[in-house]
């Protein structure tokens, strides 16, 4: 018999990491939408939207694995609150470029230089906050907690976005930026208030750099794990197109309105698909579904491509939502359920990378991509290449092929 789909939000703590991480999420999302915009505007160059990736995904995955050590040896509560701090610190300074344009005047490398903390910041941030997401609530309750934070985060990047265009068009951004700052300070406030302060015990005691690379021989020796995340690292890295929805935007005659709307379509569905993996039975053929959905997905950013009416393209955006949202789903439990307790911060660590890896890094190769050979057909290559990755994976992992239940 299955648990109860809302156990989880039963718990205080874990209510209160999912407010936490609600309100930090439409923060960041909507400051992504601004800070693009804002480049975009002043550059016209596709390349711009590309290098803001790069700028967090370098510091971000440079620290990660430290990042993750840490996580499982101090308090996590403590290092998620120190790492929220910091991108809040960000967030701030990019309200002060904003009233303050004159700090511009030599270009615009500061704010790549801000954007880098910020993801410092967040490398931090993320495993402390995904290990102590699986400390507060019984094992059994992993997938409907995975799929409710899941949920949480595309409910927080459809407003996120949208309300960053919104207040873009319609107030200015500074009036943004001041209303991420607000929300980050919340997401502050929203995580001291945590009472579990219990410090991680480790398994084994081991040197600084055994205990760095520990995660990722652990996931050496876990091939179904492995596989779900190079299908996810490879398949985001050439698919996605969300870095280029400027410019897609632009070219749609959208605005910075549109921007929003397209920004927070993924997240549409995919809230629609973790609302709805939270109230089914474990899920059967977890393998083939995880194939499946990248398959889809990489379909779903063929057609966008092609797309030149904003309706169009938003259903489109809406689907690659809910078919990204299955193999998140399925990656994250995999990672709660088979990671020993003491490894979950740096095992989340790597997992971060191959994240970060594919949507930073993604958006750097989309930017880049879009300058060589032009914005459509860069996503129309991407598209493609994510088939080519699914039927690699699915040919050369057949125990994440065979996977069954999760």
């Amino acid at each position: 018999m299955s648990a109860n789909p809302y156990a989880p939000l039963r718990v205080p703590d874990f209510r209160k990491l999912l407010v936490s991480y609600g309100a930090l999420t439409v923060a960041r999302e909507a400051q992504i939408v601004v800070i693009g915009w804002q480049l975009f505007a002043r550059t016209g160059d596709p390349l711009v939207l590309g290098l803001i990736g790069l700028a967090e995904a370098l510091p971000y995955i440079g620290v990660a694995l430290y990042a993750g050590h840490i996580a499982d040896r101090l308090e996590r509560r403590a290092v998620a609150v120190v790492g929220t701090l910091g991108m809040l610190v960000s967030a701030i300074a990019l309200l002060l470029f904003t009233l303050e344009p004159r700090l511009l005047s030599g270009g615009i490398w500061p704010v790549y230089l801000v954007i880098s903390l910020s993801a410092i910041a967040r490398s931090f941030t993320r495993p402390a906050v995904t290990a102590l997401s699986a400390e507060v609530i019984p094992r059994e309750l992993y997938p409907q907690g995975i799929a409710w934070r899941t949920s949480t985060w595309q409910l927080a990047a459809i407003v996120g976005p949208a309300f960053g265009g919104m207040m873009y068009g319609f107030a200015g951004p500074a009036w943004a930026y001041g209303t991420v700052v607000v929300l980050m300070a919340a997401s502050v406030l929203a995580i001291f208030t945590v009472t579990h302060r219990v410090r991680p015990v480790a398994q084994e005691e081991m040197p600084l750099g055994a205990s760095l690379t520990s995660g990722i021989r652990f996931l050496w020796n876990e091939p179904v794990i492995l596989g779900a995340m190079t299908l996810d690292l490879f398949a985001v890295l050439f698919g996605g197109a969300t870095a280029l929805l400027p410019a897609f935007a632009k070219l749609l005659e959208a605005g910075p309105q549109g921007l929003g709307v397209l920004r927070a379509a993924p997240a549409i569905g995919a809230i629609l698909t973790g609302i709805y993996i939270a109230h089914r039975p474990p899920m059967k053929h977890a393998g083939v579904a995880l194939l499946l959905s990248v398959a889809a997905f990489g379909v779903c950013m063929l057609c966008f491509a092609l797309s030149r009416w904003f309706w169009v393209s938003f259903a489109l955006l809406f689907a690659s939502g809910m078919v990204d949202n299955v193999s998140v789903v399925i990656r994250s439990t995999l990672v709660q359920t088979r990671t020993p307790e003491g490894m979950l911060g740096r095992v989340s660590a790597v997992n971060q990378i191959f994240i970060g890896a594919s949507n930073e890094i993604g958006a750097f190769e989309s930017g880049l991509a879009a300058r060589l050979i032009g914005v459509v057909p860069s996503v129309l290559f991407g598209g493609c290449m994510t088939l080519l990755v699914v039927l690699l994976v699915a040919l050369k992992a057949p125990q994440l092929r065979r996977l069954k239940t999760l």
